[in-house]
Protein backbone atom coordinates (compact mmCIF):
# COMPACT_ATOMS: atom_id res chain seq x y z
CA UNK A 1 0.00 0.00 0.00
CA UNK A 2 1.22 3.60 -0.56
CA UNK A 3 2.04 6.23 2.04
CA UNK A 4 -0.41 7.51 4.64
CA UNK A 5 1.08 11.00 5.02
CA UNK A 6 3.79 13.03 3.29
CA UNK A 7 5.98 15.66 4.94
CA UNK A 8 7.80 18.41 3.03
CA UNK A 9 10.74 19.49 5.19
CA UNK A 10 12.79 22.57 4.47
CA UNK A 11 16.55 22.39 5.01
CA UNK A 12 18.19 24.01 8.02
CA UNK A 13 20.23 27.19 8.31
CA UNK A 14 23.04 27.44 5.76
CA UNK A 15 26.59 28.64 6.45
CA UNK A 16 26.49 31.78 4.32
CA UNK A 17 28.66 34.53 5.86
CA UNK A 18 28.63 36.59 2.64
CA UNK A 19 24.82 36.50 2.53
CA UNK A 20 24.68 35.45 -1.10
CA UNK A 21 21.67 34.06 -2.93
CA UNK A 22 23.01 30.51 -3.02
CA UNK A 23 20.43 29.03 -5.42
CA UNK A 24 21.95 25.84 -6.91
CA UNK A 25 25.57 26.86 -6.37
CA UNK A 26 27.58 23.96 -4.88
CA UNK A 27 29.39 24.24 -1.57
CA UNK A 28 26.66 25.73 0.61
CA UNK A 29 26.30 23.36 3.55
CA UNK A 30 24.59 23.71 6.90
CA UNK A 31 25.86 25.83 9.76
CA UNK A 32 26.19 24.24 13.20
CA UNK A 33 22.88 25.85 14.12
CA UNK A 34 21.41 24.43 10.92
CA UNK A 35 22.43 20.91 11.88
CA UNK A 36 20.71 21.32 15.25
CA UNK A 37 17.60 22.56 13.46
CA UNK A 38 17.47 19.48 11.23
CA UNK A 39 17.74 17.23 14.26
CA UNK A 40 14.79 19.09 15.78
CA UNK A 41 12.77 18.55 12.60
CA UNK A 42 13.51 14.82 12.58
CA UNK A 43 12.66 14.58 16.28
CA UNK A 44 9.36 16.36 15.63
CA UNK A 45 8.36 13.89 12.92
CA UNK A 46 9.45 10.97 15.10
CA UNK A 47 7.36 12.31 17.99
CA UNK A 48 4.25 12.10 15.84
CA UNK A 49 4.48 8.35 16.32
CA UNK A 50 4.11 7.69 12.61
CA UNK A 51 6.59 5.32 10.93
CA UNK A 52 8.54 6.94 8.10
CA UNK A 53 9.37 4.40 5.40
CA UNK A 54 10.55 6.55 2.49
CA UNK A 55 13.02 9.47 2.44
CA UNK A 56 13.68 11.76 -0.52
CA UNK A 57 15.87 14.83 -0.78
CA UNK A 58 17.12 17.46 -3.18
CA UNK A 59 20.60 16.87 -4.64
CA UNK A 60 21.94 20.09 -3.10
CA UNK A 61 24.35 19.78 -0.18
CA UNK A 62 22.20 21.62 2.34
CA UNK A 63 19.24 19.33 1.64
CA UNK A 64 21.30 16.14 1.80
CA UNK A 65 22.80 17.22 5.12
CA UNK A 66 19.30 18.07 6.39
CA UNK A 67 18.14 14.58 5.46
CA UNK A 68 20.85 12.91 7.57
CA UNK A 69 18.96 13.05 10.91
CA UNK A 70 15.90 11.51 9.24
CA UNK A 71 18.04 8.74 7.76
CA UNK A 72 19.50 8.02 11.19
CA UNK A 73 16.17 8.25 13.03
CA UNK A 74 14.26 5.95 10.70
CA UNK A 75 17.04 3.76 9.29
CA UNK A 76 16.58 4.93 5.71
CA UNK A 77 18.80 5.77 2.75
CA UNK A 78 17.74 9.05 1.09
CA UNK A 79 16.66 8.94 -2.53
CA UNK A 80 17.97 11.91 -4.52
CA UNK A 81 15.27 13.53 -6.66
CA UNK A 82 16.17 16.42 -8.99
CA UNK A 83 12.51 17.44 -9.07
CA UNK A 84 12.64 18.85 -5.53
CA UNK A 85 15.70 21.05 -6.12
CA UNK A 86 15.87 24.80 -5.48
CA UNK A 87 14.41 26.81 -8.39
CA UNK A 88 16.97 28.47 -10.62
CA UNK A 89 17.35 32.21 -10.21
CA UNK A 90 19.06 34.93 -12.23
CA UNK A 91 20.45 36.49 -9.05
CA UNK A 92 22.41 33.38 -8.04
CA UNK A 93 25.69 34.25 -6.35
CA UNK A 94 24.76 37.89 -5.76
CA UNK A 95 23.85 39.91 -2.69
CA UNK A 96 20.30 41.03 -3.37
CA UNK A 97 20.55 44.56 -1.96
CA UNK A 98 23.68 45.29 -3.98
CA UNK A 99 22.22 43.70 -7.13
CA UNK A 100 19.16 45.94 -6.92
CA UNK A 101 21.34 49.04 -7.10
CA UNK A 102 22.43 48.05 -10.60
CA UNK A 103 19.93 49.33 -13.22
CA UNK A 104 20.91 46.46 -15.53
CA UNK A 105 19.16 44.09 -13.12
CA UNK A 106 15.86 45.99 -12.98
CA UNK A 107 14.63 44.24 -16.13
CA UNK A 108 14.62 40.98 -14.17
CA UNK A 109 11.82 42.31 -11.97
CA UNK A 110 9.51 43.34 -14.81
CA UNK A 111 7.00 40.52 -14.32
CA UNK A 112 6.73 39.03 -10.80
CA UNK A 113 3.85 36.79 -11.93
CA UNK A 114 6.15 34.43 -13.91
CA UNK A 115 8.56 35.32 -12.21
CA UNK A 116 10.84 37.09 -14.66
CA UNK A 117 13.89 36.54 -12.41
CA UNK A 118 13.80 32.76 -12.34
CA UNK A 119 12.10 29.43 -12.91
CA UNK A 120 8.37 29.82 -13.68
CA UNK A 121 6.06 29.08 -10.75
CA UNK A 122 4.11 26.72 -13.02
CA UNK A 123 7.27 24.67 -13.63
CA UNK A 124 8.05 24.47 -9.91
CA UNK A 125 4.49 23.39 -9.09
CA UNK A 126 4.45 20.70 -11.79
CA UNK A 127 7.74 19.07 -10.78
CA UNK A 128 6.95 19.23 -7.06
CA UNK A 129 3.53 17.63 -7.59
CA UNK A 130 5.15 14.86 -9.64
CA UNK A 131 7.78 14.28 -6.96
CA UNK A 132 5.18 14.21 -4.18
CA UNK A 133 3.09 11.69 -6.10
CA UNK A 134 6.13 9.50 -6.75
CA UNK A 135 7.22 9.58 -3.10
CA UNK A 136 3.69 8.71 -2.00
CA UNK A 137 3.43 5.77 -4.36
CA UNK A 138 6.95 4.49 -3.64
CA UNK A 139 6.46 4.34 0.13
CA UNK A 140 5.63 0.82 1.19
CA UNK A 141 3.39 2.17 3.98
CA UNK A 142 3.56 4.75 6.74
CA UNK A 143 4.87 8.22 5.94
CA UNK A 144 7.19 9.72 3.34
CA UNK A 145 9.55 12.67 3.90
CA UNK A 146 10.89 14.99 1.21
CA UNK A 147 13.67 17.42 2.17
CA UNK A 148 13.52 20.39 -0.16
CA UNK A 149 13.69 24.20 -0.32
CA UNK A 150 11.52 27.18 0.60
CA UNK A 151 10.34 28.27 -2.84
CA UNK A 152 9.65 24.71 -3.94
CA UNK A 153 7.71 23.82 -0.79
CA UNK A 154 5.68 27.04 -0.72
CA UNK A 155 4.80 26.73 -4.40
CA UNK A 156 3.66 23.15 -3.75
CA UNK A 157 1.49 24.47 -0.91
CA UNK A 158 -0.09 27.05 -3.22
CA UNK A 159 -0.75 24.42 -5.88
CA UNK A 160 -2.36 22.03 -3.39
CA UNK A 161 -4.56 24.72 -1.83
CA UNK A 162 -5.61 26.09 -5.22
CA UNK A 163 -4.20 29.55 -4.59
CA UNK A 164 -2.46 31.70 -7.18
CA UNK A 165 1.09 30.52 -7.76
CA UNK A 166 2.43 34.05 -8.26
CA UNK A 167 3.64 35.47 -4.96
CA UNK A 168 6.32 37.57 -3.31
CA UNK A 169 9.16 35.64 -1.61
CA UNK A 170 8.54 37.79 1.47
CA UNK A 171 5.07 36.25 1.99
CA UNK A 172 6.11 32.60 2.28
CA UNK A 173 5.19 30.60 5.38
CA UNK A 174 8.09 28.17 5.23
CA UNK A 175 10.64 28.61 8.01
CA UNK A 176 13.98 26.84 8.16
CA UNK A 177 13.48 23.14 9.05
CA UNK A 178 9.71 23.59 8.95
CA UNK A 179 7.48 20.59 8.29
CA UNK A 180 4.47 20.90 5.96
CA UNK A 181 2.34 17.75 5.96
CA UNK A 182 -0.11 16.37 3.42
CA UNK A 183 -2.52 13.51 2.97
CA UNK A 184 -4.07 12.27 -0.25
CA UNK A 185 -7.73 12.06 -1.19
CA UNK A 186 -9.35 9.17 -3.02
CA UNK A 187 -9.17 11.13 -6.27
CA UNK A 188 -5.38 11.37 -5.98
CA UNK A 189 -5.21 15.04 -5.04
CA UNK A 190 -3.28 16.20 -2.00
CA UNK A 191 -4.65 18.12 0.98
CA UNK A 192 -2.51 19.94 3.53
CA UNK A 193 -3.12 18.74 7.08
CA UNK A 194 -0.43 20.34 9.25
CA UNK A 195 2.41 22.85 9.43
CA UNK A 196 5.04 23.00 12.16
CA UNK A 197 8.20 24.95 12.99
CA UNK A 198 10.01 22.63 15.43
CA UNK A 199 13.38 24.40 15.21
CA UNK A 200 14.42 27.70 16.71
CA UNK A 201 14.68 30.56 14.26
CA UNK A 202 17.91 30.69 12.28
CA UNK A 203 19.44 33.18 9.89
CA UNK A 204 17.16 32.84 6.88
CA UNK A 205 19.31 34.28 4.11
CA UNK A 206 20.08 33.12 0.61
CA UNK A 207 16.73 31.60 -0.35
CA UNK A 208 15.27 32.45 -3.74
Amino acid sequence: MPAERLHLVRHGEVHNPDRLLYERIPGFGLSEAGRAMTRAAAAHVAALGRPVTHLVCSPLQRAQESAEPFAAEFGLTPVIDERVIEPWNAFAGKRMKKAMLNPLNWRLLIDPSVPSWGEPFTSIAARMTEAMTSAWDEAASGDAVIVSHQAAIWTAHLAVTGEKLAHSPTTRRCALSSVTSFERRDDGSFVEVAYAEPASAGVDLGAV
